[in-house]
């Protein structure tokens, strides 16, 4: 099999910025001719691998990988950037099958949940925006969207259409494996996970916070809103003042400031409601009337009062027997905690430069002039009011000068760190500000000082119905006690022994794992399983996407026949076959499925578990993917926890974020029409690294377009032949070839695919240019050198560009698929140390003799080239050897160099010996070693053979080369003194 040798070191070690550009060049002036037809050319292989069942796992005697990726939820059909995830996936499977790997990489469809009814809702209502992006964006026939008021014939449609998509982009999938999660006995699959978590007192029923969808009357996750926003909310204090018998409630996320509070803020544009709150008046905005509803509290509505009557009003203080004054303020908003504010100016700049710009006021000028700021924080390097010295510092002079949020940020966070309450604190005097808030909160609350309000920190959050969400505390809801301690404290251990790609991500998941609370498992409406116990209830659309990986093993028996969900009627088979509890024959018993398919299941199950590869976005860290391994854990032994969680950006469009909006989505199967399956996928892979945002753009994907082209081109006119006889060049180009193959192949252990599609189909073209630069001059072709280079250059392309690959293998001459192929294998004995470093001596000498005439700009005559002679040659590899051992210091080393009579005449050069140092350092670490372990080899003897034919042809020019010690040099010029090894002297005549 000629997947054997092969590699790339550092991929040339230039920087590939711009690479789109300059690929964009290539395609339009080289390549525009040799055309590939590739419909014709995805379609054929598409056919053959399905024919051949090339993609299907079952258990046998090799290793196996089972990969996974998030499965689609089928509302609109997937766009480019949806294909970035999916791809690098498939990229992951393909590599390792060809690697040995028995790989299992399945797909479902996720129909569960409200997204799916709120669209269904919309169309019905004739949302002409839905309609219009549906018709004109997604190409949906108009007979199809009629149908669409019916949830469940939207998710078939796109169900259909992403299935086909994926297809067309050659992912290798088993699709014996498919189901959705509507699927009978997927549900009887949920109800024993839900089952299980609460025999483990895992789900409980309580009283909880959560995003909720007012119009759906349902609770909102990530997938429920609209641009995937996971609601996010925060409690704040709401400080009582009193108006006679009304309440003014000030929210406040600081309520260790009480101590300072001088007057109130109010808006006087602003129409305040007068409600009752569990029995108590309040004067508050509408909106914050409106999110009280929700939580918890009775409110009943009794009029109204206008900002303008409220300011000057005095409200007493609810700790102390004082009063402050209200006043009006243009910055309070009316849809941000209730309206009212808190004034703190000794800490809050706005405060202070409200106060101080009402100085000016005709009106209020008198009332601003007699409040006196109060400091209560002292922290060190500050004075006694930092919000005061801060605005002062900052030349601030109007509140709506935008520096006003730095200087809040500088004091709240000095304060936050470094402060400590001061003796007007009362009873918390002496406090460390960031250990203040909940003490003096309960002690507020504990008095009837203060109430709570939880709000929405990430508005507007909006349902995928339209609808606004908000925080609602529900009763008598189902929760995943995601903040039991010890559940968490499992999770950690097993995130701890995971691999996460890339590393940087891991903080993501422990400040997760940090902050993660109870959550809510059950809603009323949406599609989904219904809870058990409680038929009320629907199991919540994250909740029964946690451990579904797991029901890739059922799926094949269930598609086949073999299990039925009337079958299911109790959790003994899925404890016996995720589990192991109980035994096959009673299994077989209660559930009439037979003793010979159920072992059957088991032992899959057994084979492919646990999941060894999770694929997933940035966005789904803090939930799904953070759920999917607490649930494993939960449920699953220790042995059946996942391995490895990988983690990719997002995809932009010509570097903006991809919206309806800015008319920037590009559906992928019409993506796929225009250019091809593969060059979408190296268009998704090339344009960064995992974690980064790719850029995607049609430029960069007409450029890879003609590179592979050109490439099939190159693989056209090639024939199987066997290497024969070989010269430097070719020694050197096939350990090149090998360098290529260990980077790519750690790149892509490393899912630093990126990295590894650059060596293997751009970078690697440097090294095919200067070797084609060596034979020509030479006026040979060793054919099959060329043809082993990119027979394992195909057959490290397949992963990424599947289709065109297996076209060039067949075009090679190789039998079966390339696909099917063994992954080139890095051999270091393939590796000729002595031709890497001679030839780079070449380059790097036939660059610097470039780079003086182009200097220079002289048209030379005659080059004279001197090498180092025998001591410095001895010196250097003396010198190499140290660094190598980690000594670089000029004294030790010059020490040791004459303690040794091979070296010792070297101390009448000093200068060389730090050159030398300074050359060695220079060099990456793989070059350093490459020639400690090639060993002396005569510089003079390789270029005098190599560099005349070569600068002749490409320089015109007469080449003589001189060792620096030759009796009869001529050296008239004194230039042999400077040269080092691998640095010859150079004397242009």
């Amino acid at each position: 099999d000629s997947g054997k040798g092969n590699s790339m070191s550092k991929m040339t070690g230039r920087d590939d910025t711009g690479d789109k550009k300059r690929i964009s060049r290539e395609a339009r002036s080289q390549y525009s001719t040799r055309r590939i037809d590739w419909p014709a050319i995805e379609a054929k292989w598409r056919n053959e691998w399905d024919q051949s069942r090339q993609f299907e796992a079952d258990p046998d005697q090799r290793p196996k990988k089972f990969i996974t990726v998030a499965y689609p939820y089928p509302n609109s059909p997937q766009h480019v950037g949806h294909g970035r995830t999916y791809t690098l996936a498939d990229i992951h499977a393909r590599f390792y099958r060809m690697k040995g790997y028995n790989v299992l990489f399945p797909m479902a469809f996720h129909y569960t949940g409200t997204p799916i009814l709120g669209m269904a809702r919309r169309v019905e209502e004739g949302d002409a925006d839905l309609i219009d992006n549906l018709k004109n964006l997604y190409g949906v026939p108009e007979d199809a969207i009629s149908g669409f008021a019916e949830p469940v014939r939207i998710a078939d449609y796109f169900h259909e259409e992403i299935r086909t998509g994926m297809i067309e982009m050659g992912y290798s999938i088993d699709w014996r494996r498919e189901f959705t999660t509507i699927d009978p006995v997927y549900s009887r699959f949920i109800q024993w996970q839900i089952s299980t978590l609460r025999d483990k007192n895992l789900v409980i029923q309580g009283s909880h916070p959560v995003g909720w969808c007012p119009r759906d009357q349902n609770p909102v996750s990530q997938h429920d809103t609209l641009g995937d926003v996971e609601p996010d909310f925060t409690e704040y204090a709401l400080i009582k003042f009193r108006l006679g018998e009304y309440v003014i409630p000030t929210a406040t996320l600081r309520p260790e400031t009480i101590f300072g509070a001088v007057n109130l803020w109010v808006n006087p544009g602003i129409t305040y409601k007068k409600i009752t709150v569990d029995g108590e008046k309040w004067i508050v905005s509408q909106e914050c009337a409106y999110k009280l509803e929700f939580q918890d509290k009775t409110v009943s509505y009794d009029g109204e009062i206008s900002g303008s009557e409220l300011a000057g009003r005095s409200a007493s203080m609810p700790h102390r027997d004082e009063s402050v004054v209200m006043l009006p303020a243009g910055f309070v908003q009316s849809g941000t905690g209730t309206g009212m504010v808190m004034s703190v100016p000794a800490h809050a700049p706005i405060d202070y430069q409200a106060l101080e710009d009402l100085k000016e006021s005709e009106e209020w000028g008198a009332a601003a002039s007699g409040i006196t700021p109060k400091s209560i924080i002292e922290v060190d390097g500050y004075g006694e009011m930092p919000g005061v010295e801060v605005t002062r510092r900052m030349g601030i002079t109007d509140q709506n000068d935008p520096r006003i949020e730095e200087a809040t940020k500088e004091v709240y966070a000095a304060e936050f760190y470094g402060g400590r309450l001061r003796q007007n604190a009362g009873e918390f005097s002496g406090l460390p500000v960031e250990h203040a808030k909940d003490p003096v909160r309960d002690w507020l609350r504990e008095k009837g000082y203060a109430d709570m309000m939880l709000e929405l920190t990430n508005t507007p959050v909006r349902c995928r119905c339209g609808a606004e969400c908000v925080v609602k505390v529900l009763n008598n809801q189902w929760f995943l006690n995601y903040a039991d301690a010890q559940w968490k404290e499992s999770t950690t251990r097993c995130f701890e022994s995971m691999s996460i790609l890339p590393q940087e991500i891991r903080p993501e998941f422990n400040y997760v794992i940090g902050w993660l609370r109870e959550r809510a498992c059950a809603r009323q409406h949406g599609m989904g399983t219904k809870l058990p116990w409680d038929k009320d209830w629907i199991v919540e659309s994250l909740s029964d996407s946690v451990i579904y990986m797991a029901y890739y093993v059922i799926a094949k028996f269930v598609n086949d026949g073999a299990v039925s969900a009337e079958a299911l009627t109790g959790g003994e088979f899925f404890d016996y076959i995720f589990l192991g509890r109980g035994q096959a024959d009673a299994v077989s018993e209660a559930t009439g499925i037979p003793e010979d398919t159920v072992r059957k299941i088991r032992d899959e199950f057994m084979y492919f578990y646990p999941v060894d590869s999770r694929h997933s976005g940035r966005d789904l860290v803090p939930n799904h993917l953070t759920f999917f391994v607490m649930n494993h854990i939960a449920i699953f032994p220790e042995k059946h926890w996942p391995r490895q969680i990988v983690v990719n950006g997002s995809v932009l469009m010509n570097g903006s974020k991809m919206s309806k909006s800015m008319g920037n989505i590009i559906p992928l199967r019409k993506a796929i029409q225009e250019y091809g399956a593969d060059p979408i996928r190296l268009a998704i892979v090339i344009s960064a690294e995992l974690l980064q945002d790719a850029d995607f753009n049609m430029e960069a994907v007409s450029g890879i377009q003609g590179r592979l082209e050109a490439f099939h081109h190159e693989c056209a006119v090639l024939k199987a032949v066997e290497i024969g006889g070989t010269e430097a060049e070719d020694r050197w180009i096939l350990s090149r070839l090998q360098s290529m193959i260990n980077h790519a192949t750690e790149s892509i252990e490393k899912m630093r695919v990126r990295e590894a599609l650059h060596g293997v189909l751009f970078g690697f073209e440097s090294e095919m240019g200067w070797y084609a630069r060596r034979t020509a001059a030479k006026n040979r072709r060793n054919e099959g050198v060329l043809y082993r280079i990119h027979s394992v250059r195909v057959a490290m392309l397949s992963p990424f560009a599947p289709h065109v690959a297996e076209e060039m293998w067949g075009m090679l001459g190789h039998a079966g698929l390339a696909s099917r192929s063994r992954w080139p294998e890095f051999m270091p004995g393939e590796v000729d140390p002595v031709a890497v470093q001679s030839e780079e001596l070449l380059r790097s000498t036939m660059e610097d003799i470039a780079k003086i005439l182009k200097v220079t700009k002289t048209t030379p005559k005659r080059v004279t080239v001197y090498t180092a002679g025998p001591l410095k040659s001895r010196a250097y590899r003396a010198v190499l050897g140290m660094i190598l051992g980690g000594q670089t210091g000029m004294g030790p080393i010059m020490k040791s160099l004459v303690a040794d009579s091979e070296t010792s005449g070297i101390k009448r050069n000093p200068d060389f010996v730090q050159k030398a140092i300074k050359d060695i350092l220079s060099d990456p670490v793989q070059i350093r070693n490459a020639r400690m372990e090639s060993g002396e080899f005569d510089e003079k003897a390789f270029l005098s053979e190599e560099l005349a034919g070569l600068a002749g042809l490409e320089l015109g020019t007469k080449i003589r080369v001189f060792c620096e010690t030759d009796a009869g040099i001529d050296d008239a010029k004194g230039k042999a003194r400077h040269s080092r090894p691998f640095k010859p002297a150079i004397l242009i005549e």
